[in-house]
């Protein structure tokens, strides 16, 4: 990305949340997510995600849904959340078409940032779908590193999608923050 254009970053509020939802679905699902390369389409079909379920992202203490935005048009967002010293990162989603761009690196960056300045985490976690090996692999050149404990996939709950395998299961990934005070 050129000096000129670095997106805007900020805090998503009620006004966002229709946009939100069209971001991550046109990110991760369908046709529209094939135009880049985070798309989980051949993993999960259904939603990502919908505005009951970010409206309680945006309601919920110690939890922010952060905005990357160039000239106000949305390029991507992603959700932090405080758990204890460390902060949590999820919902990220960029825009199909600006994937690879170096928008989702800086909205990392960013995220990182106030997980560490701010809320004075040591460290952010994250859970990926164990057969996504090119994210993976994307957030270890990024610091990020494989712990080898999973969660089960919520198999059932339609709010996280219908899974079109019967092996899916999330690894957690975490990154200690340099700088941070505990």
């Amino acid at each position: 990305m050129s000096e000129t254009s670095v997106p805007v970053f900020r805090a998503a509020g009620t006004a966002d949340i229709h946009a939100v939802v069209a971001l991550v679905e046109s990110a991760y699902r369908g046709d529209s997510g094939r135009r880049g390369w985070t798309t989980e389409s051949d993993l999960l079909d259904g939603q990502r995600t919908d505005a009951a379920g970010v409206s309680a992202l945006l309601g919920q203490p110690d939890s922010l849904v952060l905005l990357a935005e160039r000239d106000g048009v949305l390029l991507a967002c992603c959700h932090i959340e405080r758990q204890g010293d460390a902060g949590y990162f999820g919902m990220f989603a960029v825009n199909p078409d600006l994937q690879m761009a170096g928008v989702g690196k800086a909205l990392l960056a960013e995220a990182e940032r106030v997980a560490r300045d701010e809320w004075r985490c040591v460290a952010m976690r994250m859970t990926v779908i164990e057969q996504r090996a090119e994210l993976i692999a994307w957030y270890e050149r990024r610091g990020y590193q494989r712990t080898g404990e999973f969660r089960p996939f919520p198999y059932g709950d339609a709010r996280f999608g219908i899974p079109l395998r019967e092996d899916l299961r999330f690894e957690w990934m975490v990154k200690p923050l340099a700088g941070a005070v505990a």
